[in-house]
């Protein structure tokens, strides 16, 4: 009998450190796909606003169809909906790859509010981008200054 509990005892053990072992190796992984993830979003929206900005400095010629299709886009990038990106414990220093500031999540309504500004920056840039150079010259600046805000206040320096 006393060999039959410690057996189960030892069968229960090995079930708790191997779903220990589990969830914290899924937690990582997820972890790490989110950072993916909202690099990927960062990449689509540094595209994006990078065709607006060489039209704006007149890099490449102005399109006003091509000027719209990247607004939309950049627009839409923008509207990714956060909570399954930014996900808590994806800090800079806690996960390989983010330069994520803890500030995100200790200033959430901050970090909210800065991409929010993106949000109306990039919406207000489809309508100026496709009217003419002059509009989207003046709609560069809110994209510019939404992102750099939310850089400056959130994003942590390269390691």
């Amino acid at each position: 009998m006393y060999l039959t509990k410690s057996i189960t005892a030892i069968g229960v053990s090995a079930a708790l450190i191997a779903t220990a072992g589990f969830a914290a190796n899924h937690s990582d992984k997820a972890a790490s796909e989110a950072v993916s993830a909202r690099h990927a979003q960062m990449q689509l929206i540094a595209y994006h606003t990078g065709i607006l900005g060489g039209m704006a400095k007149g890099e490449t010629e102005y399109n006003a169809e091509m000027a719209t299709a990247a607004a939309t886009n950049l627009h839409a990038a923008a509207g990714f909906e956060r909570s399954t990106l930014w996900l808590e414990g994806t800090e800079q220093g806690a996960v390989e790859g983010s330069r994520a500031k803890a500030e995100i999540w200790s200033d959430s309504e901050g970090f909210s509010d800065a991409f929010m500004a993106l949000e109306t920056a990039s919406a207000d840039m489809i309508e100026a981008a496709g009217t003419d150079l002059d509009a989207l010259k003046a709609g560069m600046g809110a994209v510019g200054k939404a992102c750099g805000a939310c850089h400056d206040d959130y994003r942590g320096p390269k390691n």
